[in-house]
């Protein structure tokens, strides 16, 4: 069994990152320009790597009720491994959470070129089709977003996708019923649509930026031993 690939190769000892030495990638760039190079094939200008490490910090942790840190907790405490429990993390990650990032710069990506926005938005109102990137379970306004698209405009990464997700967040101002604010998930993906990544690949990049949170909530949980954690019966429902 064959495989192609232009990632990395390991020759006579020496191991090269896209083209890239990497003893001297560990000596000389950080984890985040690492990332930025294996993801793109390409190092990121100071620029770029402040805006990227900038994206992978604001997604780094959001707390133990989300869907993926509360998983990985229930699984840990039920005397799983780390990479047991961390896993089912991931796993938890779906449209609703983590792939939400995708979801939006696939939607900002196929609709940048929309040039009456207003209707767009009522148009997928009536239909009842959610736009992803907008809302929260918890938060009227994300201030995660006020801050990546601050450093966006100040590094120049801020383009014509930031812009487009700021205009659909106008027009669902105006149509909700309900405060629906562009979410982390919706200001990466219109950034990072403006570096130049594709949609497909952006669930990952959230992956990769959540994983810490997950492995520290599970060492935690591990370490507080709080025992295994179930729904109290008074919170169960038979119907």
């Amino acid at each position: 069994m064959k495989f192609k690939t232009s990632i990395t190769n390991l020759n006579n000892g020496e191991e090269i990152i896209r083209g890239h030495k990497l003893e001297e990638l560990m000596q000389k760039k950080s984890f985040a320009e690492a990332i930025y190079l294996i993801l793109k094939g390409e190092l990121p200008d100071e620029k770029e790597t402040k805006m990227f490490n900038a994206i992978l910090t604001s997604a780094i942790d959001h707390g133990p009720g989300t869907a993926s840190a509360l998983t990985a907790r229930v699984v840990a405490s039920a005397k799983n491994s780390v990479n047991t429990a961390v896993a089912a993390g991931i796993l938890a990650m779906g449209e609703s959470h983590g792939g939400a990032t995708g979801d939006a710069g696939k939607f900002f990506q196929e609709n940048i070129n929309t040039l009456d926005i207003a209707s767009l938005v009522k148009d997928l109102k009536e239909k009842k089709i959610r736009i992803p990137g907008y809302g929260h379970a918890t938060l009227t306004h994300d201030h995660r977003s006020d801050t990546l698209f601050a450093i966006a405009k100040e590094t120049g990464m801020y383009g014509k996708h930031s812009a487009f997700a700021e205009a659909v967040f106008e027009q669902l101002k105006l149509v909700s019923s309900k405060p629906l604010p562009l979410n982390v998930d919706g200001s990466m993906a219109a950034i990072l649509s403006d570096m130049g990544f594709p949609w497909d690949v952006m669930k990952g990049i959230f992956i990769i930026a959540r994983v810490p949170g997950l492995v520290v909530h599970v060492y935690e949980e591990m370490k507080g031993d709080a025992g295994l954690r179930r729904l109290p019966e008074e919170d169960i429902e038979y119907i």
